[in-house]
């Protein structure tokens, strides 16, 4: 069935930040529901009924991040941007509508319109089908889902105490870098490592296929051991001019967004050929008699984490400038030292992929 045709769709209210109050009625944006922010705003004012959401009601944001939740946080006012589902038309269990409009966020996607804010427009929205079996069959395949989903959530809680025994060890070996506590001394980034980036690439540059071209998307997608879903290319030809004076990283080299805000730093394991973007990519290649690149790996990850909240927005969005990199602090303790960490590290690498495996395998099995 098409959505139009399953359910109605309540857009929020625009309010305005003069309606704004301390008390009253939280409002919602499309952040607060993706988790990248939780600052809320109240309203105490008159409201249109239709508006208001609580526990169990089915929230689809369309503009700017498409997503699909099932909110349970408590009662609270709706804003723009955001529809509310109301299932008045056929009979529908909420949590399979909800996965089978998220495996339709990808299809929503390429219907999105805007040049600064993309948007899907609401009868594009309408005419999304989604299969639409019996209510019985409904409720069958989201009870597999939600055994599936769990199974996912208990792996990412290992995952992520994982990570935490990683941060422990490091600080237990190093000190606190939040508080610049160090057990050894600090050197600037500038003074023990080269730190630029590309030649400039332009867009009418690109071929359809050839020589991966990486932006902040996909260095990030590569830092998290993902292979790039979808790279731009340049020619064969137009590589071999650009990498002519040695702007080509090597094995052991870290690759940076500029927009690094969640510590997406991708050292080079490759010798495949591959460019990236000047400005929005940065390099750094460190002193290796000074440095296990494991090690600076990953204290790179924990110091952009901290530095970038600290980034003024400027006129459209925060970003690391190679000035700001080259006066990073870096820990250097000695590179025996060094060598335990990133021993510690690798093994740890290993027991996460094997449960991220182990998950794998779990779904293979539950489908």
């Amino acid at each position: 069935m098409k959505l139009g045709d399953m359910a109605t769709y309540i857009n929020g209210y625009a309010f305005k930040p003069s309606d704004w109050t301390n008390e009253g009625l939280p409002i919602i944006r499309i952040q607060d529901l993706t988790g990248s922010s939780y600052q809320l705003n109240y309203y105490k004012g008159r409201y249109p009924e239709k508006i208001r959401i609580d526990n169990g009601d089915v929230l689809i944001s369309w503009s700017a991040s498409l997503g699909v939740f099932i909110w349970n946080k408590g009662e609270a006012l709706l804003n723009q941007h955001i529809f509310k589902v109301i299932f008045d038309k056929i009979e529908v269990d909420k949590q399979y509508f909800v996965y089978a409009v998220r495996y339709n966020l990808n299809h929503m996607m390429s219907k999105m319109h805007g040049a600064t804010m993309k948007h899907i427009v609401k009868k594009d929205f309408d005419n999304i089908d989604v299969p639409c079996p019996s209510i019985k069959m409904q409720e069958e395949i989201a009870k597999k889902i939600l055994i599936i989903d769990k199974i996912i959530d208990t792996r990412k809680r290992q995952l992520l105490e994982l990570d935490n025994l990683i941060k422990s060890r490091f600080t237990e070996m190093f000190g606190d870098i939040s508080r610049e506590e160090y057990k050894y001394k600090t050197r600037k980034l500038g003074d023990v490592a080269n730190v630029g980036s590309s030649h400039r690439v332009f867009t009418n540059e690109f071929v359809e296929h050839g020589i991966p071209f990486y932006r902040g998307t996909e260095i990030g997608e590569l830092a998290n051991h993902q292979t790039p879903a979808n790279p731009y290319y340049i020619s064969k030809e137009h590589y071999a001019r650009l990498i002519s004076n040695g702007t080509k990283p090597k094995i052991g080299d870290l690759l940076l967004p500029s927009i690094c805000n969640k510590g997406q730093v991708w050292m080079v394991d490759t010798n495949a050929p591959f460019y990236y973007k000047d400005g929005r990519v940065l390099c750094v290649s460190a002193d290796r008699g000074l440095y296990n690149t494991k090690y600076l790996q990953y204290y790179m990850k924990m110091k952009t984490e901290i530095e970038y909240p600290k980034l003024g927005s400027g006129s459209t969005f925060a970003e690391f400038k190679l000035f700001l990199l080259k006066d990073f602090d870096i820990l250097t303790p000695p590179q025996s030292v060094q060598n335990q960490f990133s021993d510690f590290v690798e093994k740890t690498d290993k027991l996460k992929l094997h449960i991220d495996f182990s998950s794998k395998i779990n779904f293979i099995m539950k489908t």
